[in-house]
C-alpha cells in the first residue's frame, strides 16, 4: 500500500496537483486498505492523511496502512479537509469522477484562496490497470472457484429449471466456495432471450432444444472474476451449432491477438473480422473485452474506441458474442492476464459446445 502511494506522489506532479483528494472508495480500498463506506485521503509528498468517522475507527486500526496519519472526524468529511491539509498555498487535486458537482461546490467554499481546485481524472485507475502479483493470484482464485460452481450447476441439469433459480444456485455454489458475493448479477439466459447482451434471469423454464447464456463472476478479498459459457440443453439446431462455431473462432483469434502492446482497436479487430467474415458483424454491437479488478468493468478496453495499448499486467476480458433478436445469443469470454508472450487464461471451463441434460 504504501509503495501504491509513493507511486500516486509521481503521477501528481504530471497532473500539476501538490495533493490528492481521493474520495472514490475503491481508491480508497486501493491506496489504503480500507474496506467502509465513509473516508477520505490525502496523498502529497508531504503530507499521507486517511480520515473517517466514528464508525469505522476499530475498522481502519484493522485496515489502513500504517504509512497514513489516521483522523477520526466528524461524518461530513468534507468539512474537515481543510484542517487535514499542510500550511501554504497548494493545488488540491480532486477526482473528477468521483466528487459531485455539489460537492464540489461546497468543498471550493470551505478552502481558503490559497488552496486552488484542480480536476484529475483516472490517475488511480490508471494504476489500478496494472496488476501486482497479489492482485492476479486473487483473481486468479475467484476464477478458480466460480469455475468449480458453474460445473457443480451444470452437473444438476438445466432443463425445467427456471433461469432464476440457476442463476440463484450459481450465486449459492460461489458462496459455498468462498466467495464474499457475486461480482455482479449472474445472466442465465435461454434460447432467444440470449439475444439480450444483458438480460435478466426470468422464471421462465429452460427448455430442451435450447441455448443457455451464463455470465457469472466471484469476489474474493474485493477482486472480481468474470466469464461466460454459452450451453446447449439437449441437442442444439443447425443455425445455433453455426453461430457458437464462429463465436468460438472469434474468441480463439481474440485470444491469440492478446500480448503487450497491442493495439486494444486491433485486438478487438482481429475477433470481430471473423465475426464480420461469416456475415454477422452487425450483430455483435459491444466491444471484445474490458478490465477486471477491483472492479468488474475497468481500462483497459478492447474495443474500436478505446485508445491505448496493453501492458504486462493488465487483465482483461475477451468475450464476442453474435446475437439474433427472437432465435438464439452467443457469448463466451474468458479472463486473462496479458503478458509480453501473449495471454495466461484465468478462467478454465471447456469451450466446447458443452450438452447438459
Amino acid at each position: 500500500m504504501s509503495d501504491r502511494a509513493e507511486r500516486l506522489v509521481a503521477r501528481l506532479v504530471q497532473a500539476g496537483v501538490d495533493v490528492l483528494l481521493v474520495t472514490g472508495l475503491v481508491n480508497l480500498r486501493y491506496l489504503t486498505g480500507y474496506t467502509g463506506s465513509n473516508g477520505i485521503a490525502l496523498v502529497g509528498r508531504e503530507v499521507r492523511r486517511f480520515a473517517t468517522d466514528f464508525r469505522y475507527v476499530e475498522q481502519v486500526a484493522e485496515e489502513v496502512d500504517p504509512s497514513f496519519e489516521r483522523a477520526e472526524v466528524a461524518r461530513d468529511l468534507l468539512g474537515e479537509v481543510h484542517g487535514l491539509l499542510p500550511d501554504g498555498p497548494l493545488r488540491l487535486g480532486f477526482e473528477a469522477r468521483h466528487l459531485t458537482v455539489a460537492a464540489h461546490a461546497r468543498l471550493r467554499e470551505l478552502l481558503p484562496e490559497r488552496i486552488e481546485l484542480v480536476a484529475v481524472d483516472g490517475v488511480v485507475e490508471t494504476m489500478r490497470q496494472v496488476k501486482e502479483p497479489g492482485e492476479v493470484a486473487r483473481i486468479r482464485e475467484a476464477c478458480r472457484l466460480a469455475d468449480a460452481a458453474l460445473e457443480e450447476t451444470l452437473a444438476d441439469g438445466l432443463a425445467g429449471r427456471s433461469e432464476r433459480e440457476v442463476a440463484l444456485a450459481l450465486e449459492v455454489a460461489m458462496r459455498r466456495h468462498g466467495a464474499e458475493r457475486p461480482s455482479f448479477e449472474p445472466i442465465v439466459a435461454a434460447g432467444a432471450h440470449g439475444a439480450l447482451p444483458h438480460a435478466r434471469p426470468r422464471d421462465t423454464q429452460i427448455r430442451r432444444g435450447e441455448l443457455v447464456v451464463i455470465d457469472w463472476g466471484a469476489l474474493l478479498d474485493g477482486y472480481c472474476s468474470d466469464c461466460t459459457r454459452t450451453v446447449a440443453v439437449g441437442a442444439a439446431d443447425e443455425e445455433a451449432e453455426k453461430v457458437y462455431r464462429l463465436v468460438l473462432e472469434a474468441q480463439l483469434a481474440g485470444l491469440a491477438a492478446v500480448r503487450a502492446g497491442a493495439d486494444c482497436r486491433e485486438v478487438d479487430g482481429a475477433a470481430r473480422r471473423i465475426i464480420g467474415g461469416g456475415g454477422y458483424g452487425e450483430r455483435f454491437g459491444h466491444g471484445l473485452g474490458h478490465g477486471v479488478g477491483l472492479e468488474v468493468h475497468e481500462d483497459p478496453r478492447l474495443s474500436q474506441t478505446y485508445d491505448g495499448r496493453l501492458e504486462a499486467g493488465n487483465v482483461v476480458s475477451v468475450e464476442p458474442g453474435v446475437y439474433l433478436p427472437g432465435r438464439v445469443g452467443v457469448r463466451i469470454e474468458d479472463l486473462v492476464v496479458v503478458s509480453d508472450t501473449g495471454a495466461d487464461i484465468l478462467t478454465r471451463v471447456s469451450k466446447e459446445l458443452t450438452v447438459v441434460d
